[in-house]
């Protein structure tokens, strides 16, 4: 089974996964935003993030392996992935994955730098390709220059339509395109903030306790 969601609050992810092993599904990856399940016997899983991504493969192994050493069993997530899922193995192991509250914070603080980073490298992709002339950005406010026909909109009548309706569905594809990298930077950032805005609560929190 897959289920489509989007979480940036581990807590709530957490509790999620868990609620759905108690259903009876074990998550096995997470490809493509999709949460992939398998079905196993209900169980009361005690499931935990972290957020790490890693410079080679054996560096996440020995990742993988310390975790496995204290009773936590990783069930999803790559060297480059970042989210990492977990799943407490042994009666014996701590109700958490992290060794202290000022840890489990730093989760946030690099997936909001991840989505900075996103952000920034997206950013200069726009203006390369608009220095370039392969976009042109003014089209975000005048749509009709998604359409290229020569002289289109000096047509009447038939002429007009005919041209028109035969490119609608090409200007239609290119606006998609230069649209999407404005909404896409727009929710990188609101992502990094929001991440940084956790990170600073998980914090606060700490202080007040």
């Amino acid at each position: 089974m897959i289920r489509y969601k989007l979480f940036l609050n581990f807590a709530k992810e957490e509790a999620w996964l868990s609620e759905m092993a108690r259903q009876g599904w074990e998550l096995t990856e997470i490809r493509l935003g999709g949460y992939h399940f398998r079905p196993a016997a209900p169980q009361e899983a005690l499931i935990r993030m972290d957020f790490r991504r890693f410079r080679s493969e054996e560096e996440f192994a020995n990742y993988v392996t310390l975790f496995a050493d204290s009773g936590w069993q990783h069930l999803a997530g790559t060297r480059s992935s970042g989210a990492q899922y977990f799943r407490c193995t042994s009666p014996d192991s701590s109700a958490d994955i992290f060794s202290d509250a000022l840890s489990r914070a730093e989760r946030y603080r690099r997936m909001a730098r991840m989505w900075l980073a996103l952000a920034v490298s997206l950013m200069i992709f726009v203006t390369a390709v608009a220095a370039t002339g392969a976009m042109d950005v003014r089209a975000l406010i005048e749509p009709r220059r998604f359409y290229l026909t020569p002289g289109l909109w000096e047509r009447r009548g038939e002429a007009f339509w005919q041209a028109f309706w035969f490119e609608t569905p090409f200007a239609l594809f290119r606006a998609v395109l230069v649209y999407a990298l404005p909404v896409s930077l727009s929710l990188y950032l609101a992502s990094a903030l929001y991440a940084a805005r956790l990170y600073r609560k998980e914090k606060n929190d700490l202080g007040e306790a």
